[in-house]
């Protein structure tokens, strides 16, 4: 992958990452530690890294939304999950 993709991913996931940060200065409902930003980032960057993948390699538009939302969808529980423990494992927050 081109470095000059990487730096936009990279910082496609930083602005992103913006959001609750600037959300702490405001109220206290959000209460990230350090750890929750590094975990979040691997989180974003893995599914920006995953979905280019499957943009480059899976040529059929039909399989491509289907793997896409799949991603999606995988993201959207892993975070659930560690934000509230809505299955509650180990994972679980709080």
């Amino acid at each position: 992958m081109p470095s000059k993709l990487l730096f936009q991913r990279t910082l496609m996931v930083l602005s992103l990452l913006l959001i609750p940060l600037v959300a702490m200065q405001f109220t206290d409902q959000v209460d990230w530690s350090f750890g929750d930003f590094l975990v979040m980032a691997g989180l974003l960057f893995s599914l920006t890294m995953a979905v280019a993948v499957v943009r480059q390699k899976v040529r059929e538009k039909t399989q491509r939304i289907g793997l896409i939302a799949l991603l999606l969808l995988i993201f959207l529980l892993i975070w659930a999950e560690l934000a509230v423990g809505i299955f509650g494992t180990f994972l679980a927050g709080s």
